[in-house]
């Protein structure tokens, strides 16, 4: 019979997330970047109060904690890892906005000692999940895979033809997305040096679009991709990857407000290519950056 997580701890959690955020769009980011299971998302009224969003979907969790309590406790434990209040200070009367959002979830946080059996069981399922990757990083057959990945893309780097680069890449990334069983469901389809997919990671539908250019990729590129996700369903995120790069207004822009996306470049493919991390952990570290910063775009040098 599953443990369950008490009333008072739900309590705690609706006033911590309610203060968290002042403005909706920054909510539902952090939502969107935590939550996985489609259902939740799904039935949320984001024309609601944020307190009222906040209450209705912790109390339909707690309610069938027998199927979400392990979408609950995560959402605990990444409440509880906030550390950094600073988007609450920047606005009006920030210091005192902060200073209720930083109290509800220190609340927060000793309401849940107690269930710090649970929250210990899903670290254990997120580690032995993690271990798992790592085994198959080390599997003859990924390890193979990798290393011809790795030999394509480096060949790729002197192919002085744009437009067979950018296919020869539509064929690399599918294939390094199958080797995660990341299920790019949709064929990667090439538009100028534009590649277009999508695939699934926990529960979450992504859309992917790539740019091999030697420009940094700008506010207005991040924009076409933004575009399509606000037309998707609310538990649709975008991956952008850029070979060479973001400009830090187009970085900057999409970092506010309602986050749809997270950015990757040349650098993590690389270090996934060498074995130095695997893509489901590059992916996690990077929403899950995404979900309690507004940073989206992580670097590879911040988490290796």
């Amino acid at each position: 019979m599953t443990k369950m997580i008490a009333s008072a701890a739900c309590v705690a959690l609706k006033e911590a997330l309610s203060t968290l955020y002042w403005y909706k769009s920054d909510l539902r980011s952090f939502l969107t970047t935590t939550v996985s299971n489609p259902a939740l998302l799904g039935s949320i009224n984001w024309e609601d109060y944020k307190r009222n969003i906040v209450t209705r979907l912790i109390d339909s969790m707690a309610k069938r904690q027998d199927q979400y309590q392990g979408e609950l406790l995560r959402l605990i434990s990444e409440v509880s890892r906030v550390q950094d209040f600073s988007h609450l200070e920047r606005l009006e009367g920030g210091k005192e906005k902060a200073n209720v959002a930083q109290k509800a979830v220190a609340a927060l946080r000793k309401q849940t000692a107690g269930h710090d059996a649970l929250i210990a069981d899903q670290m254990k399922a997120e580690e032995r999940r993690r271990q798992a990757h790592e085994a198959l990083l080390r599997s003859t057959a990924v390890r193979e895979g990798l290393d011809k990945l790795n030999r394509d893309y480096l060949a790729l780097l002197s192919e002085p033809n744009a437009q067979q680069r950018g296919y020869r890449l539509e064929e690399l990334l599918r294939a390094l997305f199958e080797l995660f069983d990341l299920d790019p469901r949709a064929s990667f389809k090439i538009v100028g040096e534009q590649i277009d997919g999508a695939f699934t990671f926990e529960g979450t539908d992504y859309l992917f679009e790539g740019k091999w250019q030697q420009e940094l990729v700008s506010a207005a590129d991040l924009d076409v991709l933004s575009g399509k996700l606000t037309r998707k369903l609310d538990n649709t995120l975008g991956l952008f990857l850029s070979v060479n790069g973001f400009s830090e207004d187009g970085v900057k822009t999409h970092s506010s407000g309602r986050r749809l996306m997270i950015l990757t470049d040349g650098s993590d493919l690389m270090a996934v290519l060498e074995g130095r991390i695997d893509l489901v952990q590059l992916l996690l570290r990077k929403r899950r950056e995404a979900a309690q910063t507004g940073n989206i775009y992580l670097r590879i040098h911040e988490i290796l």
